[in-house]
Order: structure tokens, then C-alpha cells, then sequence
């Protein structure tokens, strides 16, 4: 499951690994009104994060990592939005990993560089998808599920798996 954080969209993207091929199963936005105070914001995307962990069962959880830029007050924001995802992933089970948009794009598209619309259209190409993803938060989301379950992130995550079902008494490891 990859995530694209943010407090007013967060993108999610569900992808499945076989082999060396991924498919798409789901992505979207987590769609919060400014008018709503921040608790209830984060309140509604940790719900619908729950929902979709719980209808999923996904072995990992990617997320963008925060880029601090110009306006912190946003950055803030977005950094509350990856805990509130961090906290649905724990509660299920489920591990967390997190990525730079420089290794995203780099996993994706062979350039820590590549622009959005380049993301969308090699995310839209390596999942086989009729056209690139809309909007751009459920693309990035996906492309941050593709950077994790194409490189050492699916290999930890499956012997992250492997171990807790092996474990007497261990931890549930959701999928």
C-alpha cells in the first residue's frame, strides 16, 4: 500500500506484487474539507485508512517521505496526515516503510528528476493501466506502492511477514 501524505488529499494506492509484474487493485483520494478543524480532518483520513488496511490486508505500508519546503505550516500538516496513516498501519499489523520523492521517481521513472506528469505516465505503463492514474495524489501513491514493492522494501516486507507468522504468539501481520 502506498501513501502520499497530505491533510486535505491523501493519495492511497493498493498494488500487488507476482513476480516481477504488479498489478493495480485500487487508489484514490482521502478527501478533507479546510473547514473542518485539524483533529477531524486527521480523524477522517486515519477511518477511511482503517476501512481500506482492514478490506486490503496489505504486507506493507510505503509512504512519501515529508519534503520541507517554504511553507512549513504545510509540511506540519502533511507530517500529522503520515502519522495518522502510520497509526492505521499499526494498529493492523502492518510494517512501514518510507521513501524520498528522489527514490520514487528514481524506482519509477529512472530519474530522481522525473516531473509529475512523467510519474503518472510510467505509473500508468508499469501497472498496464488503459491511461496514467488521476488524480495526481492517488498516481504518486501509487508510484510510492511501486518504488517499495519493486526493490528491497517487498524483500524485507515479505521476511518481516514470514517472520511474525513463524512467531509463536507473534504480532498479526495483515495479508
Amino acid at each position: 500500500m502506498g501513501i502520499d501524505p497530505g491533510a486535505a488529499n491523501l493519495g492511497f494506492g493498493i498494488v500487488r506484487v507476482e513476480g516481477s509484474h504488479m498489478v493495480a487493485l485500487d487508489g484514490g483520494v482521502v478527501e478533507t474539507t479546510p473547514d473542518l478543524p485539524m483533529e477531524r480532518r486527521l480523524a477522517r483520513i486515519h477511518s477511511a485508512l482503517r476501512e481500506l488496511i482492514a478490506w486490503h490486508e496489505p504486507k506493507a505500508m510505503a509512504l512519501e517521505e515529508v519534503y520541507f519546503g517554504k511553507n512549513v505550516r504545510s509540511a506540519m500538516a502533511v507530517g500529522q496526515a503520515s502519522g495518522v496513516a502510520m497509526l492505521a498501519a499499526a494498529e493492523h499489523g502492518v510494517g512501514c516503510f518510507s521513501y524520498t520523492p528522489q527514490a520514487i521517481k528514481m524506482a519509477v521513472c529512472g530519474s530522481g528528476a522525473a516531473g509529475k506528469r512523467q510519474v503518472q505516465k510510467m505509473v500508468g505503463t508499469l501497472l498496464g493501466l488503459p491511461e496514467p492514474p488521476s488524480p495526481d495524489h492517488a498516481a504518486d501513491a501509487l508510484a510510492v506502492a511501486i518504488c517499495h514493492g519493486g526493490g528491497n522494501g517487498h524483500r524485507e516486507a515479505v521476511a518481516a511477514s514470514r517472520e511474525a507468522a513463524a512467531s509463536p504468539g507473534g504480532e498479526r501481520v495483515a495479508g
